[in-house]
């Protein structure tokens, strides 16, 4: 997660002191960097990257370290926040190792996206999982990833001649129906396409299995119902449809 995305959640950042903001900034280092400890020069760019001026990291910590009981452990030049702090800030701002992977999943993705449109598919994925909205961020990622199929389908034109010659081999009433645009893919349905591309040979049999599963959890997200949608499941249907499709078909 990013350091400003993170700030957003700490109710009142802005308010806060100086030592404050260097042990929020002391957790986020060790439990979203990994460090298991932290200097002078990583708490100031912290400050930097959020664009706040810094205070005198160099006397901050020495301080906090003296305090009794101590805010910081020192182990020579480094710091570590103390068990106390630690937990304290864990009741605050923990999240499941697991939230953390997913979320870093779809914070690194815009990078590898090219298209605006999966882009835009992607924050609000990211929004919505963020924001614990699990229905809407299935759906969302669901849309991420068809939408990455059917432009990988269109990006090689030997790509788009099979998934043509395929239509009628799958569907055989499906007569007229030739894709070249993004548009033209209304005119199947999402279980269809999937069908086609198996048929035509451009994924395979696990990719479409994958496709088939996610969809019906899409199906079953999107439409009203009394079935509650747990964190857990969000997190099988992003990280299987970012993994296996999004990052595989390129």
């Amino acid at each position: 997660m990013l350091l400003a995305d993170f700030v957003q959640q700490v109710d009142g950042f802005d308010a806060l002191s100086a030592k404050d903001k260097i042990k929020v900034f002391g957790w986020y280092l060790h439990v979203h960097k990994t460090l298991a400890s932290f200097d002078n020069e990583a708490i100031r760019a912290c400050f930097k990257q959020l664009h706040l001026t810094s205070p005198d990291v160099s006397v901050y910590l020495p301080r906090m370290a003296a305090t009794k009981p101590p805010e910081l452990l020192k182990e020579r030049s480094r710091y570590r926040l103390a068990r106390n702090v630690r937990f304290d800030l864990d009741k605050k701002y923990g999240v499941h190792q697991t939230v953390i992977r997913v979320g870093k999943l779809l914070s690194d993705l815009p990078d590898r996206l090219p298209d605006i449109a999966e882009r835009a598919f992607l924050r609000e994925a990211l929004a919505c999982y963020r924001a614990e909205a699990f229905r809407a961020c299935i759906v969302m990622s669901w849309n991420l990833a068809f939408d990455h199929l059917l432009r990988w389908i269109l990006a090689n034109a030997a790509r788009l001649t099979d998934f043509n010659a395929a239509i009628t081999r799958r569907f055989p009433k499906k007569t007229g129906i030739s894709i070249s645009s993004i548009e033209h893919f209304e005119e199947l349905k999402e279980a269809e396409v999937v069908d086609i591309c198996q048929t035509a040979s451009l994924i395979s049999k696990n990719t479409t299995e994958i496709l088939r599963e996610k969809l019906k959890k899409r199906n079953m997200a999107a439409h009203p119902s009394q079935v509650t949608i747990q964190q857990s499941q969000a997190d099988d249907v992003i990280t299987d449809l970012v993994n296996n499709v999004v990052l595989t078909l390129v």
